[in-house]
């Protein structure tokens, strides 16, 4: 069978458009037989999303985006994209804005929901999510930290600033010859620290002499306190402490008027009585002594003896003007 010169142009002209047809499609990664749903979602920004972006769903590539334009007159961004059939889910599932790597580059991942609620079909508009990819997370930590070094570097401007006003020149003088004296201090006393460890060194065996008189005193005194300790220092302690506490209880009582002492301290007119007893004592005495024949007396004839006449001066009084 043979075919006409036009039969042969036409179907390699039929051929040709479907060629083209099919390019076009692989080109757009759009399939001529499509089994999928178109649904939307509005989104601020979108971070360079760009056509032809897969969609997926728990990681898994079940779509792609079709298209991104602007919605209105608002800025928003109107993105298009198709989701195979095979997977349903809620309409109030989200579509996530993300990161597809730590350089760069976006996509859509549906965040499924499986509620009550219709599941979502052909044209539905989905609920928009974006999640802060790295770089957001590192500026949003880096702020605070940009914040806190600008106002370190604000501080230590203001800080030079005030020591430049600080140091004038005669402060300045000031300091440089402090910083002088410094130095020959360290100078001074590192001169003093070679003059002591020659010191040092030239009377090395008399120091160890000292430190060994040192231990055989430090022997001598412990030998000495074991002695005292075996010689019965400590029962001598212990009674002179009796002794020190009996002594305590009997002035806790003369104090409290126990006793003979105690009431005398405590009570004058026993003292006064005594006292008025000692002196008449003593008169008596006195006046024994100056007239013995009245306690007495020998009469072989029967004398009358002499009646008693009180003295007239007190017998302290004649002992001191015998004195």
């Amino acid at each position: 069978m043979k075919f006409s010169r036009e039969i042969k142009t036409g179907v390699i002209v039929i051929g040709g458009i479907l060629l083209f047809i099919l390019g076009f499609s692989y080109l757009k990664s759009s399939p001529i037989f499509e089994n999928s749903r178109t649904f939307y979602v509005v989104y601020d920004h979108v971070g360079g999303l760009q056509v032809g972006t897969q969609v997926s769903i728990n990681g898994y590539a079940v779509g792609k985006v079709n298209a991104i334009k602007f919605k209105d007159n608002s800025g928003k961004l109107l993105v298009t994209f198709s989701v195979d059939n095979n997977f349903d889910f809620s309409k109030n599932s989200l579509a996530e804005l993300f990161d597809t790597g730590i350089i760069g580059g976006k996509g859509i991942q549906i965040q499924p929901v499986f509620d009550n609620s219709p599941l979502a079909k052909d044209g539905d508009t989905l609920p928009a999510s974006i999640r802060p990819g790295l770089t957001e997370l590192v500026q949003e930590n880096l702020a605070p930290l940009q914040q806190k070094i600008e106002a370190a570097i604000t501080n230590a401007d203001s800080l030079l600033l005030n020591v430049n006003k600080v140091l004038d020149p005669a402060t300045q003088i000031n300091l440089q010859e402090g910083i002088k004296g410094l130095n020959q201090l360290v100078n001074s006393l590192t001169v003093a620290t070679q003059r002591i460890n020659t010191i040092l060194s030239q009377n090395q065996s008399q120091i160890d002499n000292i430190t060994q008189n040192l231990s055989r005193t430090t022997e001598n005194f412990s030998q000495l306190s074991d002695s005292l300790n075996q010689a019965g220092l400590g029962n001598a302690v212990k009674e002179l402490e009796e002794t020190l506490r009996y002594l305590s209880g009997i002035t806790s009582s003369i104090d409290r008027g126990e006793g003979t002492l105690g009431a005398m301290i405590h009570n004058p007119e026993l003292y006064e009585n005594l006292a008025a007893s000692s002196r008449q004592l003593n008169l008596l005495l006195q006046d024994f002594r100056l007239n013995p024949k009245r306690y007495v007396n020998v009469s072989v004839f029967g004398k009358k003896p002499k009646d008693y006449v009180l003295p007239e001066q007190d017998p302290a009084d004649i002992n001191d003007s015998l004195k």
